[in-house]
């Protein structure tokens, strides 16, 4: 039977920008720093770190990938310590039986709301599929705002630029299914590249200094593989996330 052994803030260690901040004898979890590809792909072929040799070197034994994070996401990453429990983690991925949580800053003030719109596959996900009915697959994300701020700003024809954090529960997997679905309720998430607006990212990068995509995966919850216990795993917020509660008039919203 493992061991659970939970890190503590006095003893977290870190390799480069990687953190860890779980260890037994079946999984590690880590929190994973905007900006570092998990591992390998033909999209990033410039890219020479990945979250999955790091965590290697940090706990000096091999690890086994369960999930994907997204490159300029943040937060918890975990990976299996042995095949056995690799297959058990990821079934439970495949069967979206992790709930996972994640914090978001969007544009706009949006209305909590649940999201159930079909995804179509991206191109890297249809890699090696022939069946075209499955071009477009189920999607469901709980959104729930916490708070909202007004920035005294004039852009495009609004007089001020409103944002609004939100609590996200993705109830499937799909690639870039949150960044996909806030655009969808037009309320792209700050600083996406790929989703949001060119234009308002670049000005709250000035005026905010806001440089990342503003999503960061803070915690799931999962049997483990060996115990069957259920255990939550939580990621604390990178500094931005601290820095732009100092610098907006957040308003919280009554759940």
């Amino acid at each position: 039977m493992a061991i659970l052994k939970t890190i503590d803030s006095e003893t977290k260690l870190a390799q480069g920008r990687l953190e860890l901040i779980y260890l037994d004898d079946d999984l590690v979890a880590f929190n994973k720093p905007s900006g570092l590809l998990v591992h390998r792909s033909p999209i990033d072929r410039h890219e020479t770190e990945f979250a999955l040799q790091k965590a290697r070197d940090l706990i000096g034994q091999y690890v086994f990938p369960v999930h994907r994070l997204d490159k300029p996401t943040s937060g918890l990453l975990i990976f299996a310590l042995s095949q056995t429990a690799a297959k058990h983690l990821a079934e439970q991925f495949a069967a979206n039986a992790i709930a996972k949580s994640y914090v978001a800053v969007v544009r706009g003030w949006p209305k909590s709301q649940f999201i159930d719109h079909p995804l179509k596959l991206t191109l890297d996900d249809r890699k090696g599929k022939t069946d075209r009915a499955i071009d477009a697959q189920s999607a469901q994300t709980a959104v729930q705002v916490t708070a909202t701020a007004e920035l005294p700003i004039v852009f495009d024809r609004y007089s001020a630029i409103r944002l609004a954090r939100v609590a996200l529960k993705p109830e499937t997997g799909r690639r870039h299914q949150l960044r996909r679905h806030l655009k969808h309720i037009s309320h792209p998430i700050i600083g996406d590249p790929k989703y949001g607006k060119g234009a308002l990212n670049r000005l709250l990068a000035d005026e905010l200094n806001i440089n990342r995509l503003m999503l960061h995966c803070a915690s799931m919850s999962f049997g483990h593989p060996t115990t069957n216990q259920q255990i939550t795993l939580r990621a604390q917020e990178p500094s931005v996330f601290e820095q732009l509660a100092t610098q907006l008039p957040w308003k919280a919203v009554d759940l």
